[in-house]
This record gives C-alpha cells, sequence and structure tokens, in this order.
C-alpha cells in the first residue's frame, strides 16, 4: 500500500462516522504524529510504500477512533495557541475557541508588562501557558481542583518553557489576596445536565464530566463566584474574561452588573457564537454587594 492509498481509506473510514471534514482533519494529525508531516508533505510524498509497522500503528488509531474515542487522547496532545499540549484522560482537551480568549487578552495586554493573572480552572495549563509565553514578565497563577490536571499542566509548562505558578484549590474555597491581580480568567464548566442527550459519544464518554457539566438548577454557579472572587482580588480596573455557554450570555452580564463590574461586554467566536464575556472591576472593595 503507497501513502496515498493509506490517506484515502482513513479518509473514507473515518468520514463514515465523523464526516468528511472531521475526517481529513484527522487524517492530517495521524500522519502528523506519524510522520512529522504537514498536508504537503503528504501529498509530496504520496507514492512512498507504507511500512507494516506504519500500517499496524494507523490500524490501531483507526479502531479507537471508530470507537468514538478523541484522537486528542489516542495521540496524546493537543495543538494549541502555536504549542503542542500533552493531554490524557482526567483532563479537558482544549479547544480552538479557547484560543480566541487568549487573543483577546493577549491584544489587550501584549504591550503591558508584570501583568498580574489568574486562571481559574486551568486543566491541561493551555490558557495560563500561552498567557506566560506571550505577555511580557507576566506573573501567572493558575487553579484547578484535579491533581490530575495540575500534573498534565505542569508538564506542560516545564516543555514549553513557561513559568506559571499551579495550585491546587477549589474555586468556591479559594480567596487571592485583595486586590492583588490584573486579570482573571477562567473557562469553567458550562454546559447544563440537561444538555447531555445532545452532545457527541466522544465527548460525553471520555472527557471529565466535572470539567464540562453544572447543575439544570444553578447553570452560573461558577460564574457567580468567579465574580465574587474578582470584587475582591482585581485591582480598579482589573479585567475578567470568560469563556461562556451562549445560552447564558445575558443572564451572566446582567449578573456582573449587579456585583458592580462595569462594562459587561459579550463577544463573538469564529462560528458567530455569543462565547465571551469581558467584564471591567471599578469599584472600592467597600462597595462590594454581596451575590451569595
Amino acid at each position: 500500500m503507497k501513502t496515498e492509498e493509506l490517506s484515502r481509506e482513513l479518509r473514507r473510514r473515518l468520514g463514515a462516522v465523523y464526516g468528511s471534514g472531521e475526517a481529513l482533519a484527522m487524517t492530517s494529525l495521524i500522519f502528523h504524529h506519524l510522520k512529522g508531516w504537514d498536508s504537503t508533505k503528504l501529498i509530496i510524498n504520496g507514492d512512498l510504500p507504507v511500512s507494516d509497522r506504519m500500517l499496524r500503528h494507523v490500524g490501531e488509531i483507526l479502531l479507537r477512533l471508530e470507537n468514538h474515542e478523541p484522537i486528542q487522547y489516542i495521540l496524546g496532545e493537543a495543538r494549541f495557541y502555536g504549542m503542542d499540549l500533552t493531554v490524557r484522560p482526567g483532563v479537558l482537551i482544549p479547544r480552538p475557541e479557547t484560543a480566541e480568549l487568549v487573543d483577546m487578552i493577549v491584544d489587550d495586554f501584549r504591550d503591558s508588562r508584570d501583568m498580574r493573572i489568574l486562571d481559574i480552572g486551568t486543566g491541561t495549563g493551555a490558557i495560563a501557558i500561552a498567557l506566560a509565553r506571550n505577555i511580557p514578565f507576566a506573573k501567572v497563577t493558575a487553579i484547578d481542583i484535579s491533581p490530575v490536571a495540575l500534573d498534565i499542566a505542569r508538564e506542560n509548562a516545564r516543555r514549553l518553557h513557561a513559568v506559571v505558578d499551579f495550585i491546587k484549590a477549589d474555586i468556591f474555597s479559594y480567596e487571592p489576596s485583595p486586590q492583588s491581580l490584573d486579570i482573571i480568567v477562567s473557562n469553567p464548566p458550562y454546559i447544563p445536565e440537561e444538555e447531555k442527550k445532545d452532545m457527541e459519544a466522544n465527548v460525553l464518554d471520555h472527557e471529565p464530566a466535572e470539567a464540562l457539566f453544572v447543575p439544570d438548577s444553578d447553570p452560573l454557579v461558577y460564574y457567580r463566584r468567579i465574580g465574587e472572587t474578582g470584587a475582591e482580588a482585581l485591582v480598579p480596573g482589573g479585567r475578567l474574561y470568560l469563556e461562556i455557554n451562549p445560552r447564558f450570555a445575558g443572564d451572566i452580564c446582567h449578573m456582573l452588573e449587579r456585583q458592580s463590574y462595569d462594562a459587561a461586554e459579550t463577544y463573538r467566536d469564529s462560528y458567530g457564537r455569543q462565547r465571551f464575556i469581558t467584564a471591567t472591576w471599578m469599584k472600592r472593595k467597600g462597595d462590594i454587594p454581596r451575590n451569595r
């Protein structure tokens, strides 16, 4: 079998499960992982024979993909913001839209120095590491309650030479020092339990539920707590940057305004969905209304 024949067979079989566009992307990832080829080199090397070892590896990957296992867990890596991050079961796979959230922060602060940043619910460390690498002399702290996630995040930071202080902490009890932060960023759980029935098997059956779902009775529970944390810990003019469920964009903005944040705004992702909110903390500590 030649390389082009193998590529075509991968696209055919994966297309039956995931659709043609996703199948093409997965095929490119597989060849990049196993051979180090980009899409151009894959075309150039189309006439090369495929070794038995390569066929065996591809067959193993294909079988797992046909059983709806996420390709990032199979390959052990995910591309994010120009970085190859280690991912393993037990930690949420970074999404492309989350990179757009990082872009917003970098665009706003690329010329600033010594920014003090807190990433809440860091997972693989994707957001924290990207910010540490792209904002000059940023002091980045990242918290997560999962020991598995923190081990992976620290591994990623070491390999990518990023300085991040990772802390095992529960968002509902963690209290940074008053007025100690310029930025709080978070991509917290935001999918109500009722939406499980509409989700793909490769997400629902493999990614950690605690990083995805919130109770139907209180879908804003994490955002409320993040707002309270920011009201204590942000300096005047400090900013919140949040990834959100588009269903709750208006509710989150109104809640932040009740917590005395100014300029709560929504932003759309590249698919046109209301996916992000920023808000500015301008009140003095004594003016903080409680919203518990």
